[in-house]
């Protein structure tokens, strides 16, 4: 540890506490979910379903896409409903109407507005109301309840066919004809809806919120944001304001300065010369932006399904390429294309980490690895095709084909064996790594870059903790360990040390302020990250405990990304360190757009959906979207095209970019996605905001609220960013790809007389 000793014990108490704070509170979350009962009866005793049939319904459910039509509990699509909000609302109706037309004769909406409140004091009191009984697993809902369940399943069972009656819907819905066949089936989904209402409808005991903190608004029944949520929502300000105040006087105070080291004449890296491993990188560049393009493309099409719910520019598609579909496939390849640009960055480094050798068959498996690559990718896809198209047996569909949930979409067959591919390489990776921390010299920075390597290869495992039938609360808990801690968590931490030690290995920064930048980036990234996890759970059958420590931590995710400007001026100023700079000047632009992105999609629109208070009328609204699409593009899109671009530079020495494409590529996507954001995302989602905060959350995703005309004209004018986006994405992969096959007006000098000049 050396001079980095107290560097290194913050962050190793960081994690035992928080990684402590996120098991202990795991423990609260297998505890408290919300039950499913053994069974569900009338009053008199008919038994309407049974715990294995709530379970069948969530299986359905996961075959038709799950979250990529609609969501649950806030969780999912935006175009559909939140099918928790829409069922409840729909029962809650028809409850007062059969309430209506048995004591007064009349619909509801015909009687006199003390009567109405009358009845819905009633509708209140019954549903939030928990008759649950623990001792004997049974849930009793009274005979007019039961006929609103039934009127509601009805509706469902017609939405989920192919009735006629309802075409228009499934169409303002993006759902394909008759998405799921099976009759039996469809049965069982309306089962499983109906459990995720009753868990947002019915108070937890001994509290005065329901199992989902009251989630979703929905005033009928006084579904508000419960006294907890406004608290902790106001501690959440407050820790981020005194968070910011204590960094930026510890930035002020402990900061080090020290001379710059002289820059080399000539680029480090160069002068070690190429494996046979690096040699073989190329063509994980050409697959990373053909998945990009792909993903950026199917983003263009899913998009307009919100318009053309069954059609692309009046062609019919949905019955081949369903917006559940696309829009699947959007999110895996944005996983996929990645998370492979953070693997090959990782294979790059493995030889220079060694000494400039490349450990004994090192490229026999970086070529395994391609190839288990392209079999995982392919195989994940098509699964995901032949579950939507229902042409998997139900028994299959979870391991085949589709497990029904955003981000973690594909078959879990697959998922194993994309864990399986990435240990593989955490062990290329560590055959390098390990003999190198045995040489002499300060190791700390290449230890923390190894310990990050490490936990991606490890952290990624959490997905599979949970299986086809697991209570989705538990679910989402680890799901979210790999959507928020793997992706948001870990991959920082490895992207910040590998670039401080890329930028070290050129002699641009010392390893002492590398290393010490390293090791207090990864604390502070972690301190607010890991039970940050719990903002994301806010309203999924957890308890106020949880909420409140996601709302707290959470908070502190935002602190580090105040001073990220001036981590995007040391980027910048880089380039002028030295003239051979020059040629990674447009990596240098992306780890720049990259420290913006940061600050404005994680930090801005990040807490502009953070607290509870917040989240609670926005979950599941566009302007969740405005945050994804800034923060997930934005800085970990733009963070591996960095290390794309910077990979190809040196696999290709004398490869010097097109400034006419790149500038092309880099601007068109930083403009094509504020494009995106600020003229139909964001507007959207704050008129989206408006009517969850005033009617519901049932109205803000219905089909009457999202094909209003001036929505409609929002989502038609998304095309234009989204073309400008497409563009600047093309320019950058025609970069990639005519660098690495050697095409084009990209020059390129042999090899060997590029090592030669740079040796001199």
């Amino acid at each position: 540890m050396g001079e980095h000793r107290k560097l290194w014990w913050t962050l190793i108490a960081i994690l035992a506490v928080t990684f402590t704070i996120l098991g202990f509170s795991g423990v609260e979350i297998y505890k408290k979910a919300p039950p499913i009962p053994e069974k569900v009866v009338t009053s008199a005793g008919q038994v309407l379903m049974t715990s294995t049939d709530i379970l069948n319904g969530q299986t359905a459910w996961q075959s038709t896409g799950g979250m990529q039509i609609g969501s649950i509990w806030g969780h999912g699509a935006y175009q559909a409903p939140d099918w928790s909000a829409d069922w409840l609302h729909r029962e809650l109706l028809a409850w007062l109407d059969l309430a209506s037309q048995e004591l007064y004769a009349k619909p509801f909406k015909q009687l006199d507005g003390d009567t109405q409140a009358a009845l819905e004091h009633k509708v209140k009191t019954e549903y939030r109301n928990n008759t649950f009984n623990e001792q004997t697993g049974t849930l009793i809902v009274s005979e007019r309840r039961a006929k609103a369940m039934a009127q509601t399943a009805d509706y469902y069972q017609r939405l989920y066919g192919a009735a006629p009656e309802l075409q228009a819907t499934r169409d303002n819905y993006a759902m394909k004809e008759d998405t799921l066949p099976s009759a039996e089936r469809r049965a069982d989904l309306t089962k499983f809806f109906f459990w995720t209402s009753w868990a947002a409808a019915t108070q937890r005991p001994g509290t005065d919120a329901t199992y989902t903190n009251n989630w979703p608004p929905e005033p009928l029944i006084g579904n508000h944001p419960t006294p907890e949520n406004v608290i902790w929502s106001l501690v959440c300000v407050i820790i981020l304001i005194a968070g910011i105040g204590f960094l930026v006087l510890g930035w002020a105070f402990l900061r080090r300065h020290e001379p710059e080291p002289a820059s080399p004449a000539t680029d480090p890296i160069l002068s070690v010369g190429l494996t046979p491993s690096q040699r073989a990188l190329g063509k994980y560049l050409v697959v990373v932006v053909a998945m990009f393009i792909g993903q950026i493309l199917l983003g263009g099409f899913t998009a307009h399904y919100t318009i053309e719910g069954q059609h692309f520019y009046g062609i019919d598609v949905s019955q081949w390429f369903p917006y559940s579909l696309t829009r699947t496939w959007h999110l895996q390849l944005a996983i996929f294309w990645i998370a492979t640009a953070f693997l090959t960055a990782g294979l790059f480094l493995a030889p220079i980490i060694n000494g400039g050798k490349d450990p004994k068959f090192q490229k026999l498996g970086v070529n395994v690895l391609f190839c288990a690559l392209i079999v995982v990718v392919g195989g994940a896809l098509l699964g995901n095709f032949l579950a939507i198209k229902q042409v998997l047996p139900a028994q299959l569909n979870f391991w085949l084909g589709h497990q029904g949930y955003e981000y973690l979409d594909l078959g879990r067959l697959w998922q194993v064996a994309l864990f399986i591919g990435i240990l593989f390489w955490l062990g290329l990776m560590l055959r390098a790594m390990l003999p190198a921390l045995r040489q002499k010299g300060d190791k700390n920075l290449l230890a923390l870059l190894c310990t990050s390597t490490i936990a991606i290869g490890l952290f990624y495992g959490a997905g599979l903790f949970y299986g086809e039938r697991t209570h989705i609360t538990i679910m989402e808990y680890w799901r979210w360990w790999v959507v928020h801690l793997w992706v948001e968590g870990i991959f920082e931490v490895f992207a910040t040390t590998a670039l401080a030690f890329i930028f070290s290995s050129m002699g641009l920064v010392s390893r002492r302020m590398a290393t010490a930048s390293s090791l207090a980036a990864a604390s502070l990234f972690m301190v607010g990250g890991v039970p940050g996890t719990f903002h994301h759970i806010y309203f999924s059958g957890t308890t106020t405990p949880v909420m409140a420590i996601g709302a707290a931590f959470s908070a502190l995710e935002v602190v580090p990304l105040i001073l990220l400007g001036y981590e995007a001026w040391d980027h910048w100023r880089l380039k002028a360190r030295a003239p051979w700079m020059e040629n990674v000047k447009w990596p240098l632009m992306c780890f720049v757009a990259v420290a913006f992105w940061n600050m404005v999609g994680a930090g801005v629109f990040g807490f502009m959906i953070n607290t509870p208070v917040a989240l609670f009328y926005l979950q599941g609204l566009n302007t969740t979207a405005v945050h994804s699409h800034a923060a997930l593009f934005g800085v970990y899109g733009f963070l591996s095209l960095g290390f794309v671009l910077l990979v190809l530079r040196y696999i290709r020495p004398g490869l010097r970019f097109s400034d006419s494409l790149m500038r092309t590529g880099f601007w068109w996507l930083n403009a094509g996605l504020v494009l995106m954001i600020a003229t139909s995302l964001l507007p959207i989602g704050i008129y989206q905001f408006y009517a969850s905060l005033s009617q519901g959350m049932w109205y803000a995703r219905s089909d009457a609220f999202l094909q209003q005309d001036f929505l409609e004209t929002l989502r038609w004018v998304r095309t234009f960013g989204d073309v400008v986006f497409i563009v600047g994405g093309a320019a950058v992969a025609w970069q990639v790809v005519i660098g690495v096959l050697g095409q084009g007006a990209s020059a390129r000098v042999g090899n060997s007389a590029v090592l030669a000049k740079a040796r001199r």
